[in-house]
């Protein structure tokens, strides 16, 4: 009996809180049919915003790849003061309000920067701030991956004369892998419908730095909560295609695992 319960209980609460959400948005964004959604989204406007909203993501992603896997080993293979601090501060993105996270980056990059780096309105300000709000995907993708991995091969090939970077790049990569492409997806599709971080340090310049969120927001302000609905549903599709790859990757990485235990 309890297991039948379980299973409504997950079934209604996802309905209530995903499905049924997500498939109002699919039915405004059809509200003129095929042919509404199709020119709402292929609008000049709406493309221009969805180029600049991938774009910024791809590249905050490959970053985070590179930049959290670093960070992930410094925490857990090296020995420093302030190793807990560092360690703690790295999940305060998901703390802090974003909007509190754009308005120290603009009173930092702003006009009135204290250090003489402005990036506000600019395609570098939305990177810093999509960086921000992205920062512990890889991290804590990563270090778990770390923790469980097996020292003694790394030493095994240090001994048979392997440099430190071919002992990383033929033992330690192909292990981290699976959990680096993890964290960089779920960067990415965190970054496409980020609004908090960007709204003021971005500028919401058209063609330039509007990101697909302020374009929708937009797209509401004027009354056109169809073109709205439309490109949501793109942003939607483009995270929900983003996460199946990442599950199927992780879904044959574990096969393959299995195959060779």
């Amino acid at each position: 009996m309890v297991r039948p319960f379980g299973i409504g209980v997950v079934t209604l609460w996802l309905s209530v809180i995903v499905l049924l959400p997500l498939a109002a948005l699919t039915v405004a964004a059809f509200e003129d049919g095929w042919a509404g959604f199709w020119e709402a989204v292929t609008a000049p406007s709406a493309i221009a915003t969805l180029q600049v909203t991938v774009l910024v993501s791809a590249v905050v992603a490959v970053i985070n790849a590179v930049t959290g896997t670093l960070i992930a080993w410094v925490l857990i293979r090296d020995d420093f003061r302030g190793k807990r601090f560092v360690n703690a501060i790295i999940d305060l993105p998901f703390a802090l309000p974003t909007i509190v996270a754009s308005i120290v980056l603009l009173s930092l990059y702003g006009p009135n920067s204290p250090i003489n780096l402005q990036l506000n309105a600019t395609r570098s300000g939305l990177i810093v701030a999509l960086l921000f709000v992205t920062l512990p995907f890889v991290v804590r993708s990563v270090q778990p991956v770390l923790i469980e991995a097996d020292r003694e091969v790394e030493e095994a090939a240090a001994s048979l004369g392997a440099s430190n970077w071919t002992t990383f790049r033929r033992v330690v990569l192909p292990t981290l892998a699976p959990a680096v492409l993890s964290g960089t997806g779920l960067s990415f599709a965190r970054a496409i419908g980020e609004y908090g971080s960007v709204v003021l340090i971005g500028g919401n310049i058209p063609r330039e730095t509007q990101v697909a969120s302020q374009y929708i927001q937009q797209q509401i302000e004027i009354d056109r909560p169809v073109n709205a609905a439309a490109v949501s549903v793109v942003l939607l599709a483009i995270a929900f295609v983003t996460l199946l790859l990442l599950r199927f990757v992780a879904s044959r990485t574990q096969r393959r695992e299995e195959r060779d235990a």
